[in-house]
């Protein structure tokens, strides 16, 4: 299943995507850096940095590590939603797919659009892309 990203928000296609991939479909993710995340901006950025900047006390260069590009994003908040600590879900986990942009190999292929996680049917301003946080978590 190819999935177009533009425009879908976050968690809900997460939840739709980690269904798909817990029934054995292989799911594919284009245009991750589209994909919105709904709330106010200066808490998503609070709450991914805190994330981000957690470090082991006796060893910093030890985990836990946190993802800041936008495709590594997407496939995180999808690993939250599967049983990842069961083989069933690490098996599920191998078979997504998440790119930024269009790969030529996907260039001609028709995207499912998930109307569950239409970001078009919000009727908020308190919306922003991936992107955006990636670039803050990068610190561009």
């Amino acid at each position: 299943m190819n999935i177009d990203g533009d425009n879908m928000i976050l968690g809900r296609m997460a939840n739709e995507v980690a269904q798909y991939l817990l029934a054995g479909q292989d799911v594919t993710i284009v245009n991750a850096e589209k994909v919105i995340i709904t709330g106010n901006k200066e808490n998503i950025f609070k709450r991914f940095k805190h994330r981000t900047d957690l470090s082991d006390r006796a060893n910093p260069t030890h985990g836990p590590f946190f993802p800041k590009t936008p495709a590594r994003i997407v496939r995180r908040t999808i690993r939250g939603m599967l049983p990842w600590r069961k083989p069933s879900g690490r098996a599920a986990y191998r078979r997504l797919r998440v790119f930024e942009g269009v790969p030529e190999t996907f260039e001609g292929s028709d995207f499912t659009k998930i109307e569950n996680a239409d970001g078009a049917r919000l009727g908020t301003h308190k919306i922003m892309r991936v992107d955006e946080l990636s670039r803050y978590l990068r610190g561009e």
